[in-house]
C-alpha cells in the first residue's frame, strides 16, 4: 500500500504508539506513553473546572459515573468550594470560608 492510499485508512493501535514513541524520541523528551497523555488530558480539564460530563464525553467513556472513578483523586478540592456555596446560601449575614476537611 502507498503512503497516499493510507489517508483515512483505520490505524491498528500498536502502530500509532509506535509512531508516537519516535517522535517523543526524536524530540528528546522525557520518554511519556500515549496513553499518558489521554490521562493528562483529563486531569488537566478537571482541574480547569471542565463538566465530568464533558470530560466523560471527550474520553468516550461509557458514563461520567466511570470517569468519576478514575479520576476522582484529581476532584478533592472541589468539596471545600461546595462547602463554601452551601455556607453562602445558607448564610443571610457575612460570609465566611470553609477551611477545616479539605476533601
Amino acid at each position: 500500500m502507498r503512503r497516499g492510499e493510507l489517508l483515512g485508512a483505520a490505524l491498528h493501535p500498536h502502530a500509532l504508539s509506535q509512531a508516537f514513541g519516535r517522535l517523543v524520541k526524536k524530540a528528546k523528551v522525557p520518554r511519556i506513553r500515549l496513553h499518558d497523555l489521554r490521562h493528562t488530558h483529563a486531569t488537566l480539564l478537571l482541574k480547569a473546572g471542565v463538566p465530568l460530563e464533558v470530560v466523560s464525553e471527550r474520553l468516550g467513556h461509557s458514563t461520567p459515573a466511570f470517569t468519576m472513578v478514575v479520576y476522582q483523586h484529581v476532584l478533592p478540592g472541589k468539596q471545600r468550594g461546595a462547602a463554601n456555596t452551601f455556607v453562602a446560601l445558607l448564610s443571610p449575614g457575612p460570609t465566611f470560608e470553609v477551611t477545616v476537611g479539605e476533601r
